[in-house]
């Protein structure tokens, strides 16, 4: 594991040699930037609305955390599902296209150094996507009385919503030696991950017992809820550990067959 930290590096730096992560980054901010601002219109309309119809009992259940950063957090978390693909695409995929990945396997490094240390740097990278987000609730501190455990607790949710779709991005370029192909797996397998409640409330899968409970459980959003709501308990933190554990597994295995063969 000592070169964990070296495989990371050099990740996060090839990141940053290509036009993705800047690419990727002016996007981001140019899109949280416009749904902050939409955000805080749609609250200020809200409350300038309820001062002209004098609805003082709702007036006083408004609160910044609950109607604007806990929607704020909820749009960046699916903005994070289209370009997060983006990052982690090539992250496996590159390395069999340049023909480079028999170089790495045949290297020092272990396997775990590998996928660890790749995840790793795309986990770097999402954490700076999450430091962006993180700027503009802060503004409302200067202006405003959110509820600091609250609107941390939002933010914890975020970036492990962004990790976690990080380790599938992972392992959907490490079964693939094309970069679109890893894209469109990792996209697949999020919006799944999107769209397991609803599939649970439909009941499309029958009424197995029990089967309904388990593909809520297994829905990202379900936990990040929790999180958006200020509730951080181990169970839901739990589930991310498990989710990014289990794709990292997944890679290692993806990774491992190459020599196999």
């Amino acid at each position: 594991m000592r070169h964990v930290g070296s495989v990371a590096g050099r990740e996060l730096r090839s990141l940053f040699v290509s036009p993705v992560a800047y690419g990727v980054l002016s996007l981001f901010s140019v899109l949280a930037g416009l749904f902050f601002i939409l955000g805080v219109a749609a609250f200020d309309t809200w409350v300038r609305q309820l001062m002209q119809f004098q609805a003082f009992d709702q007036l006083k259940d408004l609160n910044l955390n609950d109607h604007l950063i806990a929607n704020f957090y909820d749009t960046v978390s699916v903005v994070l599902l289209f370009l997060v693909p983006g990052i982690t695409m090539g992250i496996f995929a590159s390395e069999k296209t340049n023909g480079t990945q028999e170089l790495l396997l045949t290297s020092p490094l272990t396997i775990w150094d590998i996928v660890l240390g790749k995840f790793l740097g795309a986990a770097a990278f999402v954490t700076l996507l999450v430091a962006i987000v993180a700027a503009f609730p802060a503004l409302l501190f200067v202006y405003g009385d959110p509820e600091l455990g609250k609107t941390a607790s939002g933010l914890l949710g975020v970036l492990l919503v962004g990790w976690t779709y990080a380790a599938i991005g992972c392992f959907a370029s490490s079964i693939t030696r094309s970069q679109v192909v890893g894209f469109l797996i990792a996209f697949v397998l999020l919006l799944c991950l999107l769209l397991l409640p609803a599939i649970s409330d439909l009941g499309v899968m029958g009424d197995t017992v029990g089967l309904g409970a388990s593909l809520r459980w297994l829905a990202t959003g379900e936990h990040f809820q929790q999180l958006l709501k200020g509730l951080v308990d181990t169970s839901d933190l739990a589930y991310f550990a498990v989710m990014i554990g289990s794709m990292l597994l997944l890679t290692k295995a993806a990774v491992e067959s190459v020599r196999w063969r």
